[in-house]
């Protein structure tokens, strides 16, 4: 409203600025007397023409000012209405179903939500002033032409119809011709990712010039629709450009004439004239405006398809805090679920069962889809086709969010992690709201920026964590919590080894800092006593230590942060300080010897290599570096630039002696201990506290937890005796009480987008931790800590039970060897949920013969190891693909030598012997392994293509599935899992 009200105060003076100039040709300049009546007031003639140009300027000043005012706010809604839009698109995005990510590209919703929301940020800035203003000024301006003269007035919108028909009727096509083009283009940049994918395909296979005719026919599609375009959009502006200037033919004709006659004064004439020139624009700005009206209309439908999928959670269970949250401490009651995929197949079939509060729960599913399937019905990431699910008496369907992610912890082995700390990511379901107000003014202005543009008011930067909602009232309590959970899953020996790896502030820990200043005496004697010493570099005054590089050696102290191109630059003191000493020599040519054998092991290109990033030189510097290689040899050191010399030292800087080998000689060695006693203190304080000096009974801010502890380094020589030192120097802390402080570092160790660079081994208890830490009323986890042995797996079992004695334990598995651990064992197999301890339950017998007898396929290679984890479509497949095959003790099955095109054999039932055949006739052939149930025989010659390399024949009553060459090739080809289970088996095949 405020801005339609700004809007609307322009309109006079742009009546002004079109009404003055011709007062002041018609009243001042043109006054028949010296003294002109105004008002009642005698003035001047020329101090009347000083007023009106003081008022017309005047006039055009506010009415620019009032116009640059109103655009700064369409600017401000555009973007608040752009921020509301976007933030209402991400709000969708965490309400999709599950399944929707599975077909739907994630690259694309990001693409939507920001580049392709851009455009439609102006046009909603637009969208109430823009034709309120155009047609504001539009209307001003006719009524002026009306005011000066009737025939003005209808000569300047006599072809305004014609134009509000025309223009838009040439958009339209125009536009329907874009979205052909946008179309050829995607089937184009997919040709183009075809391309590069499979160039050397189309090398090997001579198919690249039929790939460029095919490409050159779509440049040619592609090219015939622009020109259409360029043709009807260029006419259409010839034609709206005629048009145009079609009027002031009219104005000088019509208006001369009326001039001539004295009907129309000449002021009245110039003025008109100004008048319709300015009237051009404004009708401009309304074509323009509808034809982005057209263009946005277009792809916000496109947005909105992808944005509303069935199955979303709806808005309400999102929004704001529920009354209460209710615990869900009861028994989960799964009454007739079924649920579909998103081609419709049933995943999920007639789910019937009880799990009883409290109770120890485990359910055998040997397809991963599911287990995943049951885990997102019990979470309501999926929504059943059918049937109900309650949770200690609450439809799930109509729970508040909140109350699920507080009540139900889930999860799995392959965990979504966030980028932030390890602490942030265990700590989320901790943060459902925030714990204070802002107090900052800084944030506060945010939040009121956020209320108008319709985001969420919650401030980020105030404490979130709610420790009550895991019983606690301390965040201190929480800490204590987590470190027992990670003792109860057994992984806090992998995080103790991760934890002495870290560098932290000793501000934030002191107590650890100063636990470790006293353990050294004790970790050096341990490593000495256990022959390990000689693999440690530690720290001496009056010793080199070659795993340190050359400026901590020099300076004998640790850096506080990493030492980069622009950092060195800014120490002039210490870079002058260098020359005067006559440093700089040792140190380029140190630089220089470096760089020659660094360019030829890695050359240019190859500073992606894990060995080049091992040595902790920045590819960028190294690059530079290599530039000045042919300066330093033709002129020496002292030709040097400053920036040049400071390029130059960031090599020995970064990299140790040790990294460099026999390049670094002792004499170079030498000569830095003696500049380090003569210089190394002067050097030192013209640094900006870049570097802290190393003492015996300091903590080291540089170093490491275990750097710390035995004050030094490992060598890079000491190979697998490194783990040995390591674990002698974990022996000490341990015993020393220090293992939960260093344990508590992970807290702030970093993870990068999706949990890049994080192994299983932390990724698996940073996801058990986060669903477990707020003591959920419901714990599921499906194939938690996979990658963990089977020890600690069970271990961890025996734990959860007195870590959470009141919580209903779901552990989903593949297989269970001790069921009888479980208080209800269920097995879920083809979608089907099986009471194994209740009695056995017929099947309902409704089924065709032909759907029978594909579930006993589906049912029978479900149980093998092979084939257990395929998907449903997958199996489905391979099950209609299968055929059986019996055979009697004695029967050949294939002989050695034929041709593999019948297929693989996957034993069901009974036992077949695998010969050599004798080479004489009548000797018995050589037995070389007998197979049973759950066995494949005959795959690699599928995979091969090469004749069967033995016989086999039955044993006994022998029931098998023939698979089929193409059916089975396939499957290995399409399924990475498969393959690496079949890989596992030839490996096998060659140990045996």
């Amino acid at each position: 409203m405020i801005l339609l009200a700004v809007t609307a105060c322009l309109f006079p003076l742009l009546y002004l600025t079109l009404e003055l100039p011709k007062r002041i040709i018609n009243d001042a300049i043109g006054a028949q007397s010296s003294i002109i009546d105004v008002w009642g007031m005698q003035v001047e003639q020329l101090t009347y023409l000083w007023l009106l140009c003081g008022a017309f300027l005047m006039s055009v000043l506010v009415h620019g000012l009032t116009k640059m005012r109103i655009n700064t706010m369409k600017g401000v809604l555009a973007e608040r209405m752009l921020r509301r839009f976007r933030y209402s698109l991400i709000a969708r995005v965490l309400r999709f179903p599950q399944p929707y990510f599975e077909r739907t590209s994630q690259g694309e919703l990001v693409s939507m939500i920001t580049s392709e929301s851009e455009p439609m940020g102006g046009l909603m800035g637009d969208a109430v002033s823009q034709p309120v203003l155009q047609a504001g000024q539009m209307l001003t301006i006719l009524y002026f032409l009306f005011a000066q003269n009737f025939w003005f007035g209808l000569a300047a919108v006599a072809l305004i119809p014609l134009q509000g028909w025309l223009i838009p009727m040439l958009q339209r096509r125009i536009n329907r011709l874009n979205k052909k083009r946008i179309q050829e283009v995607r089937g184009l940049a997919a040709e183009i990712g075809e391309s590069a994918a499979g160039a050397s395909t189309l090398r090997v296979n001579g198919g690249w010039r039929y790939r460029m005719a095919r490409v050159t026919d779509r440049l040619g599609r592609l090219y015939e629709i622009r020109f259409e375009i360029y043709q009807k959009k260029f006419f259409m502006k010839f034609l709206n450009n005629f048009i145009t200037q079609l009027t002031p033919f009219f104005f000088y004709a019509v208006g001369g004439y009326l001039v001539l006659q004295g009907k129309v004064s000449l002021g009245a004439l110039v003025a008109a004239l100004a008048a319709y020139k300015d009237l051009a624009s404004p009708w401009k700005e309304l074509l323009t405006y509808y034809n982005q009206t057209q263009d946005m209309a277009l792809r916000w439908e496109v947005i909105l398809e992808r944005f509303a999928p069935q199955g979303m959670v709806d808005e309400h269970l999102m929004e704001g805090e529920p009354e209460e949250l209710p615990r869900l401490d009861g028994d989960i009651v799964l009454d007739g679920v079924s649920v579909r995929d998103a081609d419709g197949n049933l995943v999920l079939e007639d789910l019937t069962a009880t799990f009883p509060k409290g109770q120890l729960i485990g359910i055998a599913a040997p397809s991963e889809e599911d287990r995943r399937a049951l885990a997102e019905v019990l979470t309501r990431e999926v929504l059943p086709a059918s049937g109900s699910v309650h949770l200690a008496g609450h439809d799930i369907r109509t729970l508040h969010q909140m109350v699920l992610a507080t009540r139900i912890g889930h999860a799995t082995s392959r965990p979504a992690l966030f980028r932030g700390s390890f602490g942030e990511n265990v700590l989320m379901p901790l943060r459902l709201r925030p714990m204070e107000d802002p107090d900052d003014p800084t944030d506060l202005r945010a939040q009121r920026d956020a209320v108008r543009a319709g985001n969420s008011a919650d401030s980020f930067h105030v404490n979130w964590v709610d420790p009550e909602i895991a019983g606690f009232h301390r965040t201190e309590e929480l800490r204590d919590w987590w470190l027992r959970i990670v003792e109860g899953i057994g992984s806090d020996t992998a995080l103790l080894r991760r934890g002495m790896d870290q560098v932290f502030d000793k501000r934030e820990h002191p107590k650890l800092a100063e636990a470790l200043v006293k353990l050294r005496p004790h970790v050096q004697l341990a490593l000495m006593d256990s022959g390990l010493d000689a693999f440690a570099h530690f720290n001496n005054r009056e010793q080199y230590n070659p795993a340190l590089p050359v400026a901590e050696n020099l300076l004998y102290a640790t850096r506080t942060v990493p030492i980069t191109y622009e950092l060195l630059l800014e120490q002039h003191d210490f870079l002058r300080t260098v020359r005067r000493i006559g440093l700089d020599k040792d140190l380029v040519n140190l630089a220089q010897d470096v760089l020659e054998m660094l360019r030829q092991i890695f050359g240019m290109d190859g500073t992606t290599h894990p060995l080049f990033r091992k040595l902790g030189l920045e590819a960028s510097d190294y690059e530079a570096a290599l530039q000045l290689l042919q300066k330093v040899k033709s002129k020496g050191a002292d030709a040097l630039e400053p920036e040049e010399l400071a390029q130059m030292m960031i090599v020995p800087f970064s990299i140790s002696a040790e990294a460099l080998g026999p390049a670094f000689s002792t004499e170079i060695e030498n000569r830095i201990l003696s500049l380090r006693d003569s210089h190394g203190a002067e050097l030192l304080e013209t640094l900006d506290d870049i570097f802290v000096p190393l003492y015996e009974g300091h903590f080291s801010p540089g170093f490491t937890v275990l750097e710390n502890a035995m004050f030094g380094k490992i060598s890079d020589n000491a190979g697998a005796r490194a783990e040995d030192l390591r674990r002698v120097v974990a022996e000490v802390i341990d015993k020393a009480g220090v293992r939960e402080m260093v344990v508590e570092l992970i807290f702030d160790l970093p993870v990068a987008v999706g949990g890049q660079g994080l192994g299983q081994s932390f990724a698996e208890p940073l996801a058990f931790c986060r669903a477990s830490i707020k003591r959920p009323d419901v714990l599921i986890l499906d194939s938690a800590l996979a990658s963990f042995d089977r020890d600690t797996r069970r271990a961890m079992q025996d734990n959860l039970r007195e870590l959470l004695p009141d919580t209903t334990l779901i552990f989903l598995e593949p297989a269970f060897r001790d069921p009888d651990r479980f208080d209800h064992y269920f097995e879920l197999r083809q979608g089907r949920l099986k009471d194994e301890r209740a009695d056995d339950r017929g099947q309902s017998g409704e089924d065709s013969a032909s759907a029978a007898d594909l579930s006993r396929k589906l049912r029978a290679l479900e149980t093998t190891e092979l084939f257990s984890g395929l998907n449903r479509r997958q199996l489905r497949l391979l099950a209609f693909g299968a055929r059986w095959y019996e055979a009697v003790p004695g029967t050949v099955v294939f002989h050695k030598d034929e041709a593999a095109t019948d297929g693989a054999y996957m034993i069901i039932d009974g036992e077949a012997g695998l010969y050599l055949p004798a080479e004489e006739e009548g000797e018995e052939g050589q037995l070389i392994a007998r197979v049973g149930p759950g066995r494949l025989v005959g795959e690699l010659g599928l995979i091969r293509k090469e004749p069967r390399a033995l016989s086999m024949v039955a044993e006994s009553d022998l029931t098998c599935l023939r698979i089929g060459e193409e059916e089975f090739l396939a499957v290995v080809e399409n399924d990475a899992n498969t393959a690496f289970k079949l890989l596992q088996v030839v490996a096998g095949y060659v140990t045996n």
